[in-house]
């Protein structure tokens, strides 16, 4: 089965307090986003990856690339304005039978495990999406009031979101929707029951200072 990566690298260094998007901070000498790449490449042989960016980081992202042996195996991707169209523009250059996953590009410590895992459940489920269960205490907010919630009931959603490319490429030509979350929540509309799997807590999203130092601590531990 073909298998494609859409990365989604949209972000901003707003919240690092940075002029650098936090996609191509560096992580141990390397862009955050060199790390992600280089895990789906290594994850499989034959898969196709689709870096989604903006357009003003597309020269930045082909230096990236270039990085790479394996670069004839990564295509860049005009961003949309929203998730929704960054991922709905990946989707556009996928014809084929496949296994697609969507991943957060700065998501840089995924490992093929968690990679080979969607993989397989996908094939014989239709989708994976990586979660774990929550550690802290929730309360939901309730106009002024707040009302303590089930921990156990609740899972913190991870990517890649994996799905076959038939379910997948036939939920994003939906119309957007404000409640569009992430990949499931557009899957789901449109009848598609979702498939959990276990997902890893060092699957981080780097989105804060504190998290780049985190992650360079599991890497050096890995």
């Amino acid at each position: 089965m073909k298998k494609y990566a859409v990365i989604v690298a949209g972000g901003t260094g707003l919240r690092m307090g940075s002029f650098i998007p936090k996609q191509f901070l560096l992580l141990k000498g390397k862009p955050l986003l060199w790390h992600t790449l280089n895990t789906f490449l290594d994850a499989y042989e034959d898969i196709q990856i689709l870096l989604v960016l903006p357009e003003e980081h597309i020269e930045t992202g082909n230096e990236l690339i270039n990085l790479f042996d394996k670069k004839n195996q990564i295509q860049l991707v005009k961003g949309g304005i929203t998730r929704f169209y960054s991922v709905q523009n990946g989707l556009k250059l996928i014809a084929d039978e496949s296994i697609v996953f969507v991943h957060d590009g700065v998501r840089c410590l995924v490992t093929k495990n968690l990679i080979h895992r969607c993989y397989e459940q996908a094939l014989l489920k239709g989708s994976a999406v990586p979660a774990v269960a929550a550690t802290d205490s929730i309360r939901i907010v309730e106009g002024e009031k707040s009302v303590v919630a089930d921990r156990n009931k609740v899972r913190i959603i991870q990517t890649p979101q994996t799905f076959k490319s038939e379910i997948i490429l036939k939920a994003f030509q939906e119309t957007y929707k404000e409640n569009f979350t992430d990949e499931a929540t557009v899957v789901e509309a449109t009848g598609q029951e979702i498939f959990l799997i276990e997902g890893e807590y060092e699957n981080i999203k780097i989105t804060r200072p504190v998290d780049l130092l985190i992650a360079e601590k599991i890497l050096e531990e890995r």
